[in-house]
Formats: structure tokens, C-alpha cells, sequence
């Protein structure tokens, strides 16, 4: 049944013009990062000859884009998910969807799925971007695989959030604003703070992404991941348990 949802999901996101959108926005802001960086690379190459052990295309290129996609996903997660169980609320089938036999745990994990799996479109094309490089040189296919690893953690983190947002509410704009400021109160909660020792650094989003964007897979930031995503997850099916016990 979770399976039957997720499709239903993907399918949904596959038909929608603002999820085409928002891909092409997505694709096209990253495209230009990865020529600019490509062409800064190319003008320094000469340089880095000299250097005992230069940083190489993967460094200069490759972790950079993956950076700047976790910020373009922090936008763009909130507009995709904004409709989820919204929609289902705006459009009166909300009521049908609470008294089918299924459980709520089932429609929360199958909507998230359906998203998590249609975020893994881009980022993998990010990784085929990434990887046409090996044609003109070596690539550090660890530091590629922990960026891709991170990236998808992310994305899995900001689609639960969503998630929670759009069953709080029947309009999908209303649930795009509340995941965004969620989200971006826990990618900048450590901003503020010079302080190595401050709690800031245990919510924060960048700072457990930082350990894949240097190629280390931190258990750390796996297990915060882990939290973040199963806490909200849980917050959405208790939403739901919640509004099918009200009727």
C-alpha cells in the first residue's frame, strides 16, 4: 500500500507544471555554477601544476555545486511538498483518504517516498554532470558518492519537513512558507554563533551536511538525518491520527 501511494505521488509530480518549473530552475542555476567553476578551473589550471599536491576537479568543481544545490533544494523542496496533503484538504478528498483501510503511518511514508524519490532525479543528475568530467581527467569518486550521499540526506530531511507542513493546513502556499521557514531557521541556526561548543551546531542543517561535502561520512550527521527525518515524519502521522480521530 505505501508502494501504491508513493506512485500515486511521483505520478502526481510528474503532471505538475510548477514541479517542471522548479526542476528546469533547479537544473538551469546549477548548470551555470558548474560552467563558472569549470571555467575558473581551466584559467588556474597552469597554477596548480606548480603546486605540490593541487586540489583537483573534484574539489574545485564538483563539492562547490553540490553546496550551492543544498541551498537551491532548501527552496525548492517547500514549493514541491506544499501540496501533498494540502490539496487533498482543498479539494475535499481528505475525508475520503482518512477512511480508507489504510493507516496513516502507510499515506505519510507513501507521500514521502513518492517526493524523496522524484528529489533524486535531479541529484543524481548533478552526479552524471559531475561525473562527464572523468572524460578530460581524474575524478575522487569517494568525495562524488559522500557529496551524492549527503545531498540525498538532505533532500530526505527537507521533504519530511514539507511533509509535516502541508498536514497542517489546507492551503499549499500556507504549507510552502512554513516548511521554508523551518527549514531555513535549521540550515542558519548556527550562523549567529563563533561559539565551537554552542548547541546551535547539533540542529543545524549545514553543519552536518559539511562533513560529506569533504568526502567524510560522519555517523554523527547520519544519525542526525536519521532524527530529522523520522521526527517529522512521526509529527505528520500524529496530525493525521489526529484528524481522522476528530472525523
Amino acid at each position: 500500500m505505501i508502494l501504491t501511494v508513493a506512485a500515486k505521488e511521483w505520478r502526481a509530480l510528474f503532471v505538475s507544471p510548477l514541479a517542471w518549473v522548479v526542476l528546469a530552475f533547479f537544473q538551469l542555476v546549477l548548470a551555470w555554477i558548474f560552467l563558472s567553476r569549470l571555467d575558473a578551473f581551466l584559467s588556474i589550471q597552469s597554477q596548480l601544476v606548480a603546486l605540490a599536491n593541487p586540489p583537483g576537479a573534484t574539489e574545485l568543481i564538483i563539492s562547490p555545486v553540490f553546496g550551492v544545490a543544498s541551498i537551491v533544494l532548501v527552496m525548492a523542496v517547500p514549493l514541491l511538498s506544499m501540496r501533498l496533503v494540502a490539496e487533498e484538504r482543498r479539494n475535499h478528498t481528505m475525508t475520503l483518504l482518512l477512511s480508507a483501510p489504510i493507516s496513516m503511518t502507510d499515506i505519510v511514508l507513501g507521500k514521502f517516498l513518492g517526493i524523496f524519490a522524484f528529489l533524486l532525479l535531479p541529484i543524481l543528475l548533478i552526479g552524471a554532470m559531475g561525473a562527464s568530467l572523468a572524460w578530460g581527467g581524474r575524478l575522487d569518486w569517494g568525495l562524488v558518492a559522500s557529496n551524492l550521499i549527503g545531498l540525498a540526506l538532505v533532500a530526505a530531511g527537507l521533504a519530511a519537513i514539507g511533509l509535516f507542513a502541508s498536514c497542517l493546513t489546507a492551503h499549499p502556499v500556507v504549507a510552502a512558507v512554513a516548511a521554508l521557514a523551518i527549514s531555513l531557521a535549521l540550515w542558519m541556526a548556527n550562523l549567529g554563533t563563533s561559539d565551537p561548543a554552542s548547541p546551535l551546531h547539533l540542529v543545524s542543517l549545514l553543519k552536518h551536511f559539511e562533513p560529506f561535502s569533504k568526502g567524510v561520512i560522519d555517523t554523527a550527521s547520519l544519525a542526525y538525518f536519521a532524527l530529522l527525518t523520522g521526527l517529522f515524519l512521526l509529527l505528520a502521522i500524529r496530525r493525521l491520527d489526529a484528524d481522522r480521530l476528530r472525523g
